[in-house]
């Protein structure tokens, strides 16, 4: 292999659940190349990085690496990997057998660090990525976007013959995306050679010299990076017209009835602590009927212990000033009975769900509330799950296995699945994140198509500047402090 290639793809295919995921990929990278592979949701972005990153053995044809390659490794950060760690810390949770009840699981700094001592390298890059003040935490305990730029740090210090990115920009907050783009463009002008994942053209940097465009699995164009983003194939794949949407089903009957009268959360001075650290702060809310909320704040602020609080999933809520859909919270209801009031939305359900379905199957378990669909169903349920996936313009995905679909599509089936029940509330947390820019429009497009033609509403939890629902009417922002952050709300 001549020593101005990096690595060499000829003919390589790859086929994933029976399904093809690559198809006859010729690409190559020279030395000192720096490469984005463009594509929506599913075209074939993380296969490619699996087996340049030697995760991918089973594929055909032909990849021929360059010695500097074979000796310095592939580092390859993504989603997948937060996962895996999470995953693979509660495993070893051993909190019953501790003095102190609480087991931190593998700490920030030793994932950094892999054994290694701390250097000048470790030091400039914790400031420059802000993330000294959670280096003794576990891993569970800090935010997306923390864990993000966490793994970049342990990845850049492994220096890697090539590190690969998959949309790096993901789960960070406005500040952390301009440390995210700095750090980036210092990686791209020093020697280190990186392979960014994109899901959007703005995302591509200026010091990207190279772009790989893909769809369906297969090569659309490749080339030198302007020359390529202004190839109009690329435009029309990245701005294709959006499904039409189409009338709501009748509300399904609810086991439960709400006071009109009574606001369906209100939280009084709220307090949560972990040890020494200080979560929440007297937080004050009021979620009326007729109001949809964007709680939004930067990575780690805790909007998510906020959520574990109104949907039953947090034992400090006892205790505390809390009322539930009419309820103090702590006066004999159940946890089902909380639940059973939310349809919900994250990533951690997306993730996790039971693959081997179908869509339509997805979107009945929403009547269970089960990742799966272990119970009996009948024709009242699946003609109500059909007209859900016509109105937010799925009908033709009905039969479709849903491990086949993009993850963008994914993402809107499980909207109609949470939407099955007629929630009093729609929970959506990050719902965003690891989409596409036109699988996301659809999705916040159906979210006002929801709120304005139902009686559900909407709790959106999101960091990213610009990307709310049109029908949201209340605030609740967590704006830094001294020592933390405060709660403030805003109608």
């Amino acid at each position: 292999m001549p020593s101005t290639l990096l690595l060499t793809l000829n003919q390589v295919q790859l086929v994933y659940r029976a399904l093809p995921a690559l198809r006859d990929v010729n690409w190559h990278i020279g030395a000192g190349e720096q490469w984005a592979v463009l594509g929506p949701n599913g075209a074939g972005k993380t296969s490619l990085a699996r087996i340049i990153s030697g995760q991918a053995k089973h594929y055909s044809g032909e990849f021929i690496a360059a010695d500097t390659l074979g000796a310095q490794g592939v580092a390859y950060v993504c989603f997948e990997q937060t996962r895996a760690l999470i995953e693979r810390d509660r495993k070893l949770d051993d909190s019953e057998t501790r003095a102190d009840a609480s087991d931190p699981g593998t700490l920030v700094r030793d994932l950094i660090l892999a054994g290694r001592a701390e250097d000048e390298a470790f030091a400039q890059w914790i400031k420059r990525l802000g993330i000294g003040h959670i280096l003794d935490r576990g891993l569970r305990y800090i935010s997306t976007g923390e864990m993000r730029k966490s793994l970049l740090v342990a990845a850049i210090l492994q220096q890697p013959a090539l590190l690969i990115l998959d949309s790096p920009m993901d789960g960070l907050d406005r500040a952390s995306q301009a440390a995210m783009r700095a750090a980036l463009e210092e990686l791209l002008q020093s020697g280190q050679q990186v392979v960014l994942l994109c899901r959007q053209a703005g995302d591509v940097p200026e010091s990207i010299s190279h772009l790989l465009v893909l769809d369906d699995g297969a090569i659309v164009t490749e080339g030198l990076r302007n020359t390529t983003l202004n190839d109009p194939r690329v435009a029309a794949l990245m701005n294709p017209t959006l499904p039409a949407l189409a009338q709501l089903p009748a509300p399904a009957p609810r086991p439960y009835q709400l006071n009109p009268d009574t606001p369906l959360l209100h939280l009084r001075d709220v307090n949560v602590s972990y040890g020494e650290l200080d979560v929440l702060t007297g937080v004050n809310w009021t979620f009326r009927q007729g109001q949809h909320c964007a709680v939004s704040g930067p990575n780690g602020c805790g909007k998510s212990t906020l959520l574990s609080l109104v949907t039953g999933d947090n034992h400090k809520a006892y205790g505390q000033d809390i009322t539930l859909f009419g309820i103090r919270r702590g006066s004999g209801e159940s946890i089902w009975d909380i639940k059973q009031k939310y349809g919900q939305l994250d990533n951690q359900l997306h993730l996790n769900f039971a693959r081997g379905m179908k869509v339509l199957e997805v979107v009945i378990s929403g009547f269970f509330d089960s990742v799966g669909l272990y119970d009996d169903w009948g024709d009242e349920q699946r003609a109500t799950a059909t007209q859900w996936l016509a109105a937010l313009g799925l009908a033709d995905y009905l039969r479709e296995s849903f491990d086949a679909l993009s993850f963008g599509l994914q993402r809107v089936v499980l909207l109609a699945r949470a939407m099955v029940k007629s929630p009093a509330i729609l929970l959506l947390d990050e719902p965003t994140l690891g989409m596409d820019g036109p699988h996301r429009r659809q999705l916040l497009q159906a979210i006002d198509h929801i709120a304005a033609n139902s009686d559900t509403q909407v709790i959106f939890v999101s960091h990213s500047v610009g990307e709310l629902p049109a029908c949201i009417n209340q605030h609740l922002v967590f704006e830094p402090r001294d020592n933390g952050f405060d709660v403030v709300c805003s109608d």
